[in-house]
């Protein structure tokens, strides 16, 4: 249970306790990935559009570190769950920009690695890469950049960024490489 101050503003609609639940979750999250929040205020909104935009949804995250306000505005969808879900993870990249910068690491895209998930552990949300230097590679869910966490499997095809910390080899910004005829398609 988090002891975080979370405040819960909806505007627009009522509240289910499912909503409420999911919210309180992705805070938690956070908080276990970023141990030094102070707090969290999350405005949730419903907004009747005109007729040709329908109805939408959209969640605000202001969250407090020492030194530092990390704010996500509107992010907007006609599902409330995904309006939510697109905003803690623009708010989880913030926060790992954050912490990167305040431990003095920087990025460099100049090294992108490939490998394949070699384990994974959906319920605690972290895994390891087995890399082609041979190296096994530790990420966590708020490393991947595509997909969804919750749709890698043992097996797939990724690239990566190393970083190489007190902890050991770190995989960030995992991306699950897409088949070659996905790319024809596209292009």
């Amino acid at each position: 249970m988090s002891m975080l101050p979370v405040q819960i503003t909806v505007r627009g609609f009522p509240i289910t306790p499912a909503i409420e639940a999911l919210t309180r979750k992705k805070v938690e999250k956070l908080e276990q990935f970023y141990g030094r929040i102070c707090a969290c205020r999350v405005v949730l909104d419903f907004q009747q559009k005109n007729k040709h935009q329908g109805k939408l949804f959209s969640a605000h995250i202001d969250l407090t570190v020492p030194g530092k306000e990390l704010v996500v505005t509107r992010k907007y969808n006609e599902d409330i769950y995904i309006a939510i879900r697109d905003a803690f993870q623009a708010l989880t990249r913030q926060l790992e920009e954050h912490s990167r910068k305040r431990h003095g690491r920087v990025k460099t895209h100049n090294n992108v690695m490939h490998g394949y998930i070699a384990r994974i552990v959906q319920d605690e949300g972290y895994g390891f890469i087995e890399g082609i230097d041979g190296y096994e590679y530790y990420f966590s869910m708020t490393n991947v950049s595509y997909p969804e966490f919750e749709q890698l499997t043992i097996g797939d095809a990724v690239e990566y960024f190393p970083e190489t910390l007190q902890q050991g080899r770190q995989a960030q910004h995992v991306i699950k490489e897409r088949h070659r005829d996905h790319y024809q398609e596209a292009i």
